[in-house]
């Protein structure tokens, strides 16, 4: 089993860094977490706003990817300007990435109840193996070149709102950064482009819907599409569905979330693949905990995005 598991890892490496590599990963409750993907989103929600996720995809396949975030945004005393800060620790089998960026965003009215957000974002991107694979006799990762460092890299966004709607576009890693520094293999980070929108719609007294999409574009991979439809119930509890599709991995969802008071939200969805990783795995579990502080009396509606 060990050495299925080296090949495996060493299928991966050779894969990505024949051409390019690493891309970000996904998530399921990506309509929580937008602070991860769009710098433009820092501040929106007009409080301090601390947002922790963990994700384990495909579970019970051995060397799934495991992905922990945790971020961290407010607006300043000037209003319009909202900073950040995230961290994301992605694993995919033996290889390991770590982002911690900065954000900054300025946002102006468009009109009464629409703002516009601009946004950048800043950081390091770290790549490494496991040790484990590193120092196993039975397979030397250096004959790829691999080494453990860490690369700047920045990215933009822009994100159109109202208390109702929203749209945003963001590219969180613009630079190209080879990971590698011998010749032969070229070890790219990806660039990916993301479009996002979601609108709540009045279904009765105490009810509502909120049907939200996430377009994903891939430099060297194929668009990914994300539709998700939620229920909201008393202004408390979401429940809803997703449905993600592309050419290599689509799967079906499910969504819980509980605002357990004005300050804690806490999320789980589940997925399960439609595509041949059927046989080989249970499925995939999301938990997000939103935690958030509210000193100002400026926020006039409930926050559904």
């Amino acid at each position: 089993m060990k050495l299925i598991k080296y090949y495996i890892a060493a299928f991966i490496l050779f894969t990505c860094f024949s051409s390019v590599a690493q891309q970000l990963p996904q998530f399921t409750q990506y309509m929580f977490n937008t602070i991860s993907i769009n710098p433009a989103y820092a501040g929106s929600r007009e409080t301090l706003s601390v947002v922790g996720l963990h994700r384990s995809q495909w579970v019970g396949l051995d060397g799934g990817p495991i992905t922990q975030t945790l971020s961290v945004h407010a607006p300043m005393r000037n209003e319009k300007v909202g900073l950040g800060l995230s961290f994301i620790n992605d694993e995919l089998g033996y290889e390991n990435f770590s982002y911690i960026y900065g954000d900054f965003s300025y946002t102006i009215n468009v009109s009464e109840s629409t703002k516009l957000a601009f946004g950048v974002k800043g950081g390091f991107t770290h790549y490494g193996l496991d040790a484990e694979f590193q120092n196993d006799q039975s397979f030397d990762p250096t004959i790829f070149g691999v080494k453990d460092r860490w690369n700047f890299n920045a990215g933009a966004g822009a994100y159109l709102h109202s208390n109702r709607w929203y749209l945003g576009l963001s590219a969180p890693r613009i630079l190209t950064t080879d990971l590698n520094r011998d010749d032969g293999f070229a070890a790219l980070e990806r660039v990916s482009y993301y479009f996002t929108g979601g609108y709540v719609f009045d279904l009765g007294a105490n009810t509502k819907l909120k049907p939200a999409f996430l377009v994903k574009a891939t430099n060297g991979a194929p668009i990914s599409f994300d539709i998700t439809a939620n229920f909201l119930f008393y202004e408390k509890f979401w429940i809803g569905g997703g449905y993600r599709v592309n050419e290599q991995a689509g799967a079906l969802g499910g969504i819980a979330d509980f605002q357990v008071s004005k300050q804690l939200r806490i999320g789980y969805a589940y997925e399960y693949p439609i595509s041949d990783l059927r046989p080989y795995t249970s499925g995939t579990h999301e938990v997000l905990v939103m935690f958030e502080i509210f000193k100002s009396k400026r926020i006039k509606s409930p926050r559904y995005f």
